[in-house]
């Protein structure tokens, strides 16, 4: 493990935190990212998708009183508590059965950073169309989303395992586009983080195992330390951002990046 590598990685852990729960695809920034800095080598998929527990574990640190709420409610049986679970379980279970049948295929697309400058534009400009579009707020809250909301979104998120789409921008506007607000909807792609990319981190931490070495490890906890740090910014200040300017500036940069990706990537 040496100083460059250990370099990168701290570099990739930022891109991570920075990124994950915006709608520019935390993935595709990793891709292009370590394309860049010419960080490759056989545990460098299990490492992409290794630190995201960083970010993860900021959710949990932000909103650490909600959760503690929601499992005494638990507990109680309280109707507000149950439903949240349940949403979040429905939505989560989507990309679970997927992950884990097509595995080779996902992990196949994390080495194509082409795909990713495609994605991104592509991505951006639905944002700008589903801006336009969605008028209609008829949830305001995870706890009132009816469940039929919450399985439809998680088969949303299904697409952001194509990188470049992003996980946080399909949960996002699968939500607005089912009558989420603004704030609900962001909300709800943090908190459908939490299991999704725990789950799919071990499951692929699991199926890497032969390949990862100690210096991997060591990488990885360099790049989750990072991720932790720069994601809890974005969490405490995502929510405000998007209910004053909406998701327009990300589609923007979206389309600016993959366009300059795009380019270098066929001018290289």
């Amino acid at each position: 493990m040496d100083t460059t590598s250990l370099i990168q990685a701290f570099i990739l852990g930022i891109v991570e935190g920075l990124t994950e729960f915006l709608p520019v695809s935390s993935t595709g920034h990793l891709i292009l990212g370590a394309e860049l800095l010419g960080f490759k080598g056989e545990g460098s998929a299990a490492f992409k998708i290794a630190i995201q527990l960083g970010a993860i574990l900021a959710v949990l640190v932000v909103y650490r009183d909600r959760f503690i709420g929601i499992a005494r409610g638990l507990i109680a049986f309280e109707p507000d508590s149950v439903a949240f679970t349940r949403n979040i379980l429905l939505a989560f279970l989507p990309a679970a059965v997927v992950g884990v049948v097509a595995y080779k295929s996902i992990r196949a697309l994390l080495e194509s950073p082409e795909t990713v400058a495609v994605a991104l534009i592509v991505g951006g400009i639905l944002i700008l169309l589903i801006e336009r579009v969605v008028k209609t707020v008829k949830v305001t809250s995870v706890e009132t989303m009816p469940w039929t909301t919450a399985a439809k979104i998680g088969v949303v998120q299904c697409l952001a395992m194509v990188p470049g789409v992003s996980r946080s921008g399909a949960t996002i506007m699968g939500g607005l586009l089912m009558g989420l607000d603004r704030k609900t909807a962001a909300e709800f792609s943090f908190f459908l983080a939490v299991p999704t990319m725990a789950g799919a981190t071990v499951f692929a931490l699991y199926k890497e195992r032969d390949v990862l070495v100690f210096d991997d490890l060591g990488l990885i906890a360099v790049g989750f330390t990072a991720a932790f740090v720069s994601a809890l910014m974005v969490v405490k200040s995502l929510v405000g951002f998007v209910s004053k300017y909406g998701f327009a500036p990300f589609a923007w940069y979206r389309i600016a990046l993959g366009s300059v990706a795009l380019i270098w990537l066929l001018a290289r």
